[in-house]
């Protein structure tokens, strides 16, 4: 078994659409970002690398090349989910939060467990996503940005 760590921020910006775990969020800004800036799924995709040893999604999906230029963010962590079969594991759990004050994001939970299960093809009972503010406090609370942290449980295929 290995475990990994995620975590990713972005700043909440005007003109763009807010994208967290593959649902489009009803807010008046969205997130800034080379891809669609999907924090919760950048903050996944690094707890899978991570558990793997093999760097971050910049090392993967460098912000600098054109072809994640706007990238859906699930389309990513299809790919991700392709080097983690590769190399022999299999998911067994994700433990995730979103920080943010705004928009309250219970509504759009269930959805994001299941877009991010479809596309590690788990059961949605493997996925954990929860939601929290800081109080108004730092840039979080200051709605300057929103940020994420994932958990992961590999497991080896044997």
């Amino acid at each position: 078994m290995r475990i990994g760590h995620g975590y990713d921020v972005h700043r909440l910006v005007e003109n763009r659409k807010l994208i967290l775990g593959g649902v489009e969020i009803p807010y008046e800004k969205g997130l800034l970002g080379h891809s669609d800036a999907d924090v919760l799924v950048h903050a996944v995709m690094d707890s899978i690398l991570g558990a793997l040893a093999l760097g971050d999604i910049g090392k993967h999906f460098p912000d600098n090349d054109e072809r994640y230029n706007g990238a859906d963010s699930i389309e990513l962590l299809k790919k991700v989910y392709g080097i983690m079969s590769e190399k022999g594991y299999k998911l067994s759990n994700i433990d995730s939060t979103i920080i943010c004050q705004e928009p309250k994001l219970a509504p759009f939970i269930e959805a994001m467990r299941e877009n991010i299960a479809k596309a590690l093809k788990c059961d949605v009972s493997c996925i954990s996503v929860k939601a929290t503010t800081e109080e108004k406090l730092g840039f979080t609370g200051n709605k300057e940005g929103i940020s994420a942290h994932a958990v992961c449980l590999l497991e080896e295929i044997k």
